[in-house]
């Protein structure tokens, strides 16, 4: 599959690689949300249930949904690894076809304790489909399209959630025959979910010899520990379970919210969610343009902080607000202090959609094949289990006095913690999330050959050495960690060595200077490239004082000689003259706007050049040949 198959991710619902799987799990979404918020509505104002309170429905209609996630994850993700993805996909459209004709049944009836059972069943319906939903997309997508990709997935599904509380609302609301509609409305949204997954292509098995351990907390503990084993890998399950926790808290309390501080109907509260959902949406598609069609995980340290600031901002917009008397829509938007309020909230789920979707992206990339699903199954547990808590610690915080708000204020404090505790501990998102901020905004930057740079397996970069930020500037171009042999001196400068030691830069020091930190650097240079990663060395030997590229030394042959790899050559061009470029007398950061604001920079990356094939004054005439194109 070409990287450039397609213009932009909505091209993709053109393609039956993706868009049948797009629908039917569109439609899956939907459908869970109309059942469930029927079925709520119907407990909560139609029926009086001595055992299901009214002031209770929600609470356990969500808890028993979300069972099946904590229970039967762990299996559906050996099922999803062991079986074709797409079989899987048919199999769980068939059972949502007939759990919807028996909710439609218990509608028919008003029986709560068979719709009940319905959203035990859906929940388990979701839980099957899970791990397939992200399983699914790297095995058809290539690494450019993939952030696209999940944030039509992600918009899609909040989307569909969205329009399934507003149906399931709505239909059931009717006067006289609602359940009767809400019964036909649920079994044909499930036939239509089957028909389109009827044209999913075929996903084969990526570990069919698995062998399924049906106990599912033996299970659980497995994928738990399987996930641990990639620390990055682990550590963003836990990013997008906070997310889902921070989500959770906004999302369970727009009903008191809008009810006890806006002094809204509840079709304010009907409105909540709709700006929620497309918060969401919005900053899922605008993923793929931010990132320019790689998997860019810069953007979550952006997206925690916008959800903090406006999730704090939330609590003082929500200050002094006078009382006054239940207000329908059309009155709530006429006051002026309520669009600060809509604001924020559309702009934390905004940036909480910036925040997921290139965590859900690197989960896929940087997974084995043979077990992505079971790590996606990991995901799903612990998205419960923090959803739940979420519900406890908010609860909690009501019941001891605090108002939502202040509710609010507490997740967005929180939200910045958390975020600064994941970041520290998998340094490569505060390293991309500064290469990302450098080049989009201090400098206009552009790449050109990226589909050089490999996406797997080791490699050698080679680049020319015009600044103090080549390494940034490499960075934000490679879809993949890269380690950097850096001359010793340069973690000497303030600022830039303490990030390029974050960076596990290697530093090297001549020869006939420090023999053992010469021998060092190649010796964890042979590390890094029999690890499978990406290695990145300035053939010159250091920055150049006059903007010419000098002449490559043999450096190169020597890992060579102990790891055979290819070696891309790439250019850097425009950063000569720059702020951090040796322009004035061999010095460089004096003047800070001497090229003035925004400056173009561009990266070239030209074609891999093969072990056997290598010298120096090849790859310099490469480099040099690049620089001019």
């Amino acid at each position: 599959m070409s990287a450039n198959a397609h213009p932009n991710q909505f091209a993709l619902l053109s393609q039956r690689r993706f868009a049948p799987f797009f629908w039917t799990q569109f439609l899956g979404a939907g459908n869970d949300n109309l059942f469930k918020f029927a079925f709520t509505v119907m407990v909560t104002y139609q029926l009086q249930v001595s055992w299901l309170p009214a002031s209770q429905a929600g609470l356990v209609i969500g808890a028993v949904f979300i069972l099946p996630f904590l229970l039967f994850s762990a299996t559906s993700g050996q099922l999803t690894d062991k079986y074709d993805k797409t079989t899987v996909i048919r199999l769980v459209k068939n059972i949502e076809v007939g759990i919807m004709l028996l909710a439609a049944l218990g509608f028919m009836t008003r029986n709560v304790p068979v719709l009940l059972a319905c959203v035990f069943l859906m929940g388990l319906h979701s839980t099957l489909f899970g791990p397939v939903k992200f399983a699914y997309l790297p095995q058809h997508l290539n690494e450019r399209e993939l952030t696209g990709g999940n944030g039509m997935v992600e918009m899609g599904t909040f989307v569909a959630i969205l329009l399934g509380n507003l149906a399931g609302g709505a239909l059931i609301d009717i006067p006289g025959v609602g359940a009767q509609i809400v019964a036909v409305a649920c079994v044909v949204v499930a036939i239509l979910g089957r028909l389109c997954a009827q044209f999913v292509p075929p996903t084969p098995a990526t570990d069919p010899r698995l062998k399924i351990n049906w106990n599912p907390f033996s299970e659980t503990w497995r994928n738990l520990k399987l996930a641990h084993g990639n620390i990055v890998v682990f550590r963003s399950l836990l990013g997008i379970s906070w997310m889902w926790f921070f989500g959770a808290v906004f999302l369970a309390n727009f009903p008191v919210f809008a009810k006890d501080v806006l002094h809204g109907q509840p079709g304010v509260a009907s409105l909540l969610l709709v700006v929620f959902s497309i918060g969401i949406g919005t900053g899922s598609l605008l993923c793929e343009v931010l990132s320019k069609r790689h998997v860019e995980i810069g953007l979550v340290p952006a997206g925690a902080i916008g959800m903090s600031v406006f999730a704090i901002d939330l609590y003082f917009a929500t200050r002094g607000l006078p009382p006054s008397a239940l207000q329908g829509v059309g009155e709530f938007l006429d006051r002026a202090e309520h669009w600060r309020v809509l604001t924020d909230l559309l702009l934390l789920s905004l940036f909480a959609g910036l925040y997921s979707v290139p965590m859900y992206a690197l989960i896929q990339l940087r997974s084995a094949p043979t077990h992505r699903a079971r790590i996606i199954a990991a995901n799903n547990i612990l998205n419960a289990l923090f959803m739940i808590v979420s519900s406890i610690a908010a609860g909690a915080m009501l019941a001891a006095g605090f108002t939502v708000p202040e509710v609010f204020l507490a997740t967005g404090i929180a939200n910045a913690f958390v975020a600064a505790y994941i970041f520290l501990l998998v340094p490569e998102y505060l390293l991309r999330f500064i290469a990302f901020i450098t080049t989009r905004c201090v400098y206009r930057f552009r790449v050109r050959g990226d589909e050089n740079i490999p996406t797997e397996g080791a490699a050698i970069l080679v680049a020319n050495h015009v600044s103090f930020v080549d390494a940034i500037v490499l960075m934000a171009a490679s879809p993949r960690p890269i380690r950097f042999i850096m001359d010793h001196r340069i973690f000497r400068v303030p600022v830039l060595g303490w990030l390029f030691r974050l960076a596990k830069a290697i530093p090297i020091a001549p020869q006939k200077e420090d023999p053992k930190a010469y021998e060092a650097a190649f010796a964890a240079a042979d590390k890094v490239l029999s690890e499978g990663d990406l290695l990145c060395i300035f053939p010159e030997g250091g920055i150049t004082r006059d903007g010419n590229l000098q002449a490559f030394k043999g450096g190169i042959m020597k890992i060579l000689e102990r790891r055979p790899v290819p070696v891309v050559p790439v250019a850097l061009q425009n950063l000569w003259g720059s702020y951090f470029s040796r322009i004035e007398n061999g010095t460089a950061m004096i003047r800070p706007f001497r090229r003035g604001f925004w400056s173009p920079v561009c990266l070239v990356a030209g074609e891999a050049v093969q072990p056997a094939q290598v010298s120096p004054d090849l790859l310099r005439t490469r480099v040099q040949a690049l620089l001019g194109a």
